[in-house]
């Protein structure tokens, strides 16, 4: 058994071979005591206990502060990074610049939103995200001066395929006016994140996956030049502190930096439980390059034992063309039959998840040799059926 696995006894990662923590990881035991201590804050001062929360908040921001290397980062929080993204829309100006720019590998989340808009008449221009090698260039050559944002994740949810040149593209948005938004969901936790180049870019993301943080744990990095933006979208938190908006006595008021962006009344459970989390990863030295090194380990071997399957590439196949280091947390095998090869190995006991034509197989750090090489082992079984 992985000696860390202890600690996450009461999801029994020991004893399955669970295989999707790029969608889910499991939380460690001391999550329930973050759950317990929100319970025990709300019994103890009922209405008053929003002090202790927004203190646990608080906590929240700084361990995301940490995995994005930005101490100062102004940032707001909310429940999944749909509302943030809704709310960062609704401070850009698209009457005037009525134009977003993305690429056809964006996750539902935005895939769903801006088709939504394309059809109220925005024009949403989607880049193909692949080759990777080249996105970032291509997106920068569709940015003109109707182009309201640019939409990109670091690191792709589909192919786990990491995504450069992002400091290029920030300096070409800059340069039109544009507002670059990038998705850091699937690097925070797997890819070491650097905001070299990125410092007036957006930046959503949310520890649901691989910090463990478990649902209700998102953000969004509001750039120094976006301090003064009025979301249309906004709930009654963000008018705490309102003073600086006093000027303005006549029209909504707004407080200041990334609290202009907050939402309303929300469970604060999940933030004790992220805060808890968040204190263990430091106990247990899970740095984002320790998190890294075992991530890239745990990646490799599992391409090598898919490889040493030998299965036929009309049937399932992954992409050997780039190192492992051009790729996130997860390694992304492509198939036809990719949900239904998910589905045989769910009724093996092998948990995976599938997207379109993608079968993902995501290990985590607490996770034994043996149990990526039985997980591999049970593909092959499946494949050859």
């Amino acid at each position: 058994m992985n000696p860390l696995a202890a600690h996450y006894r009461r999801f029994r990662v020991a004893e399955r071979l669970l295989l999707s923590a790029h969608s889910h990881q499991a939380w460690p035991d001391v999550a329930l005591e973050g759950q317990v201590e929100a319970f025990e804050d709300a019994a103890l001062e009922v209405d008053a206990k929003w002090d202790r929360a927004f203190a646990k908040a608080d906590e929240v921001r700084t361990a995301f502060r940490g995995w994005l290397g930005d101490p100062s980062a102004e940032l707001a929080l909310g429940a999944n990074t749909h509302e943030l993204v809704i709310r960062l829309l609704s401070a850009l100006d698209l009457r005037r610049r009525p134009r977003l720019v993305t690429t056809d590998g964006e996750f539902h989340t935005l895939r769903r939103q801006l088709g939504r808009l394309a059809e109220e008449g925005i024009e949403v221009v989607r880049v193909a995200a692949s080759p990777v090698d080249s996105l970032a260039a291509r997106l920068a050559v569709e940015v003109d001066d109707r182009t309201c944002a640019v939409f990109v994740s670091k690191v792709l949810f589909e192919t786990s395929r990491i995504v450069d040149g992002l400091g290029d593209l920030a300096e070409r948005c800059a340069a039109r006016g544009a507002e670059l938004v990038v998705d850091a969901y699937h690097a925070l936790g797997a890819v070491p994140f650097s905001m070299d180049g990125l410092g007036e870019a957006w930046i959503v993301g949310g520890g649901y996956k691989y910090l463990q943080f478990g649902e209700g744990n998102c953000f969004l990095r509001v750039p120094p030049h976006a301090a003064d933006l009025r979301p249309v979208v906004t709930g009654w938190f963000a008018e705490f502190g309102a003073i600086a908006d006093a000027q303005r006595p006549d029209a909504v008021a707004y407080a200041a930096g990334a609290d202009r962006f907050a939402g309303a009344t929300y469970d604060p459970t999940s933030h004790y439980r992220a805060a808890r989390v968040a204190a263990f990863f430091a106990e247990q030295g899970l740095t984002a390059e320790r998190l890294r090194e075992i991530s890239l380990r745990q990646t490799t071997r599992l391409a090598e034992r898919f490889d040493a399957l030998n299965l036929p590439p009309t049937v399932i196949s992954r992409s050997s063309s780039s190192p492992r280091e051009a790729f996130g947390g997860f390694l992304a095998l492509r198939s036809p039959r990719a949900g239904e090869f998910c589905a045989d190995l769910a009724e093996r006991g092998v948990r995976t998840d599938s997207r379109g034509e993608y079968l993902r197989f995501g290990p985590a750090p607490y996770l034994a040799d043996a149990q990526l090489d039985a997980a591999m082992a049970a593909l092959g079984e499946v494949c050859r059926r």
